[in-house]
């Protein structure tokens, strides 16, 4: 059994969940990306010292959690049919499949349409992300250097790839890293994952100094993060 609860640090409210155990001595504070907050505590501890051990390590646990909501939620199962919904650049479309023997695989947006075709055992997901790629590499840069421009900084080398777990990265060499499937959620998010990953090149942790420049070149960064994690439902598979 476990108990649920709050602390309060500043003015962010932490949820979490204590775990008692009859062997444990010490307190084990975790943060998971699925889970949350979890107090791995003694039976006989009492709540009020739970909560003043959250509020001390509370700008690690915000911290945490921060980092966490970049992160690309857990793949959705597709069948990649005729009628199931995709997005690009925020646009609901629906997935219209034709299945032609001897055809080349081509994508297309038709209106609310997205129009694949394939030859008979075709790969309809390969096609999609071959197109989502194709895209990312056109419009990407741009974004990259207009942010650039915002920060003062010489607008680095851009590779899109697909990693599973994260919209962006960047490395020591100065490279920025972005997952092609940006492309499909709202410009205002895809920017917001290109500035992430930018200011990440000046500050490389989600530290107090990162946060605080993102929020000074981005001022409604807090917004559009929660709207890309909501998003992120939709989009990842």
């Amino acid at each position: 059994m476990s108990e649920a609860a709050v602390a309060t640090y500043g003015r962010t409210r932490i949820p979490y969940r204590i775990a008692r155990g009859k062997r444990r001595v010490s307190v084990a504070v975790v943060v998971d990306p699925v889970e949350g907050v979890i107090l791995r505590a003694p039976v006989d501890l009492e709540r009020e010292r739970l909560d003043s051990l959250v509020r001390r390590k509370g700008a690690w646990i915000v911290q945490q959690l921060r980092s966490f909501e970049d992160l690309l939620p857990a793949p959705t199962p597709r069948e990649f049919v005729t009628g199931e919904s995709f997005w690009c650049l925020g646009r609901q479309l629906r997935l219209a499949v034709e299945v032609r023997e001897g055809a080349t695989p081509a994508v297309a947006m038709e209106g609310r349409r997205l129009m694949v075709r394939v030859p008979a055992r075709g790969d309809v997901r390969a096609a999609l992300r071959a197109w989502y790629r194709r895209r990312a590499a056109v419009y990407l840069p741009h974004r990259v250097r207009h942010w650039a421009g915002r920060l003062g900084i010489d607008s680095p080398p851009l590779l899109i790839r697909e990693p599973r777990k994260r919209w962006g990265s960047c490395d020591s060499a100065g490279r920025v890293r972005i997952n092609w499937r940006v492309m499909q959620v709202a410009p205002r998010l895809v920017d917001y994952v290109v500035a992430h990953e930018l200011v990440h090149l000046e500050h490389p942790k989600h530290d107090a100094d990162f946060w605080a420049r993102l929020g000074v070149v981005m001022p409604d960064a807090e917004a559009r993060r929660g709207a890309l994690r909501r998003a992120g439902v939709r989009v990842a598979w």
